[in-house]
């Protein structure tokens, strides 16, 4: 068994392979690493590309595209090793970038997950929007990030250069206890993209087990590689996803007063892209709600079989109150204002 398996799952991502992959291998050469590329049934000619110049990356090829969650399943799962490193293929590592997290949840085993600082590629001094210096989520489940708020995003100046716990770890590059992985079920399939992360996240701090940041370690991340930011299919994700992550692992005393108030939310939004005419927009989170109810028979099972497993349900890392209501009528938009 491997120690480290680092796995890139790409989906038509050449042109980010041929870019960052010199930068992984000129920084994964320890012994116990192996490289993994899960390929997600890309149309591009990734996989000649992978054969003819990297032939020292294992390749796990699938027949379609079946997303973030359920791709990275497949391929975790077929992987012996006592660590996953999951990597997006839009990411430059820099020098050293696995030992120090490693050694980190080497000398705590209530560690599950960690992440590095997460900065922009295209502006270095800069934190990244998906994880900057580690995750959090307020009362009704909109995630935020210690760097990084709704769409304020801050420099970084040392102000968050300690190792500390978050509530969770970015997708982009998440450090992961493989036999955790395993038990706890991986990633959801059914999230297919986005928030998938935060669910697993949230599972294994209910089980007791703590999410890191790390910021001896930093990452540069080009960000909406698959798909773009302003996308409604993302938009839509995103509106569904947050709502079954709130199904699944929200205590039994805040259940209903919580998902009641988020859905008051999601109504506000949609009207606001009403009045503003964006209607591909209303669209998305009309569909989204469409399909969070669809899905409830199959999440209301899946609740019941992870309250079994719930040791927690107090994290301090949830912010009691509303990011929306503090960012806009109350203009705190750094995480530093914020209080817990």
């Amino acid at each position: 068994m491997v120690k480290v398996a680092v796995v890139i799952l790409n989906w038509n991502g050449k042109i980010f392979l041929k870019k960052f992959l010199p930068f992984l291998i000129r920084y994964s050469s320890d012994s116990d690493v192996e490289l993994y590329i899960a390929d997600n049934g890309s149309k591009d000619d990734s996989i000649p590309f992978l054969k003819a110049s990297y032939p020292q990356i294992k390749l796990l090829l699938f027949d379609k595209n079946y997303g973030f969650s359920e791709g990275y399943n497949k391929a975790l799962f077929r992987i012996d090793a006592k660590y996953f490193i999951l990597l997006n293929s839009d990411v430059e590592v820099t020098q050293d970038w696995i030992n120090p997290i490693i050694r980190l949840m080497d000398n705590d085993p209530l560690i599950a997950a960690c992440m590095p600082k997460i900065k922009g590629y295209d502006q270095k001094e800069y934190f990244e929007y998906a994880g900057a210096a580690g995750g959090f989520i307020d009362t009704f489940g909109f995630p935020f990030c210690r760097g990084r708020i709704l769409n304020v995003i801050e420099k970084d100046e040392g102000q968050y250069n300690e190792t500390t716990e978050v509530f969770w770890a970015s997708g982009a590059c998440m450090f992961v206890r493989a036999d955790l992985y395993k038990s706890s079920g991986g990633l959801d399939n059914d999230f297919f993209a986005h928030m998938e992360e935060i669910d697993l996240c949230w599972r294994m701090k209910n089980m007791g087990y703590k999410i890191m940041y790390c910021p001896d370690v930093s990452i540069y991340h080009v960000g909406g590689g698959t798909l773009p930011n302003n996308s409604p299919h993302k938009l839509y994700l995103n509106f569904r996803n947050n709502l079954l992550l709130l199904y699944k692992n929200l205590p039994q005393e805040k259940f209903h007063s919580v998902l009641f108030k988020r859905k008051l939310f999601d109504g506000v939004a949609a009207l606001k892209y009403l009045a503003s005419f964006s209607f591909k927009e209303f669209n998305a989170v009309y569909k989204a709600h469409k399909a969070y109810n669809s899905m409830l028979k199959n999440f209301r099972l899946k609740r019941s079989e992870l309250q079994k497993s719930v040791i927690k349900t107090m994290h301090p890392q949830i912010l009691s109150k509303s990011i929306i209501i503090l960012f806009f009528l109350k203009k705190k938009q750094k995480f530093t204002e914020l209080e817990f």
